[in-house]
């Protein structure tokens, strides 16, 4: 049973982050029937911390020994991360931990930790999308992905940035000690009391212009006319390449293919018209190049785990033209 907690803290933490892991864990809400945590703030870098936030410390009396004896151990973010060293004890700590059985939850940047302690080789795992290509440049064994809300391989549970955390925190909590507990803490924290792991993030992939030579003109004309419908043989003629070249350059310039491409960049103009225009959906599926309304919110659930009226309710509220 998940009964001891402990957020483990270094210098430059992000308050957000262990904050959303003490509003799960750290409020004792057995006064409402809800299981308690004997949830503590540890210190791997003294007993008094600096934030990221000016003027903002954290002191606590706890040092790593206080690890020893959790159920759960979490990492919230914390500044420079992503290119910081950590200190071995704490990489130790975290090691020894899930050898005996301990759950380890990281918060978006805090991955890089467990990466440090070795925690994340040949396991999938989560981050915020814009840490995911240096998570797997520094840790090529781990199986990154950039786009998802958490992972749960247990004993290792990793999470994206900031609210994520919550949706991982209350995951725990679900597996543990079931739904209606969830949703009640949930419910408490005024927050959906479940979204799936593997939902999207909120991810704007830009195109990486500067590496595709040959194709580049061609890949401005897909932009302009997103709602033709184009083969492959189309495309090439217009880069007077035979099928079967503009194929191949085509995957080694932008990491796709043409199909997936032209998918994609319809998704994310479908995205910016749901986030700034009143649109219709059939209006939004037009111009975006999917045809009907049917199709957009197909190729948006299959693309980003959500619907194109849930989206727009995420960004305009829930007021927002349907």
């Amino acid at each position: 049973m998940l009964r001891n907690v402990a957020a483990v803290l270094l210098d430059g933490a992000h308050p957000f982050e262990l904050g959303v892991i003490c509003e799960v864990f750290g409020i004792d809400r057995s006064d409402e029937g809800l299981p308690g945590y004997d949830f503590a703030v540890v210190s791997a870098e003294g007993p008094e911390l600096s934030t990221h936030v000016g003027g903002l410390t954290v002191s606590t009396p706890y040092g790593l020994e206080r690890l020893e004896e959790a159920d759960l151990i979490a990492v919230p973010a914390g500044s420079d991360f992503v290119r910081r060293e950590y200190p071995p004890d704490l990489l130790d700590a975290l090691r020894r931990a899930t050898d005996r059985g301990t759950r380890v939850l990281s918060v978006c940047s805090g991955a890089f930790v467990l990466g440090a302690a070795g925690l994340l080789d040949g396991r999938r795992c989560a981050v915020h999308w814009h840490h995911a290509a240096e998570l797997s440049r520094q840790y090529p064994r781990a199986r990154v992905a950039p786009d998802v809300l958490y992972v749960d391989e247990d004993p290792v549970i990793t999470s994206a940035g900031t609210a994520a955390g919550i949706d991982a925190c209350l995951h725990i909590v679900r597996k543990e000690q079931g739904t209606e507990v969830a949703n009640r803490i949930a419910r408490r924290m005024v927050v959906p009391p479940h979204r799936d792991g593997g939902q999207a993030q909120y991810i704007e992939r830009p195109l990486p212009r500067s590496s595709c030579d040959t194709v580049g003109e061609v890949l401005a004309w897909m932009e302009q006319h997103l709602d033709e419908e184009v083969t492959v043989e189309q495309l090439a003629a217009r880069a007077h390449m035979s099928p079967r070249t503009f194929a191949r350059r085509f995957q080694q310039e932008t990491g796709t293919t043409p199909y997936r491409w032209i998918l994609r960049q319809r998704v994310l103009l479908a995205q910016r018209l749901l986030e700034a225009t009143d649109e219709t959906m059939d209006a939004i599926a037009w111009r975006a190049g999917f045809g009907t309304a049917a199709a957009l919110r197909h190729q948006f659930v299959r693309t980003l785990g959500t619907t194109p009226h849930a989206y727009r309710r995420t960004f305009r509220g829930p007021e927002a033209a349907a």
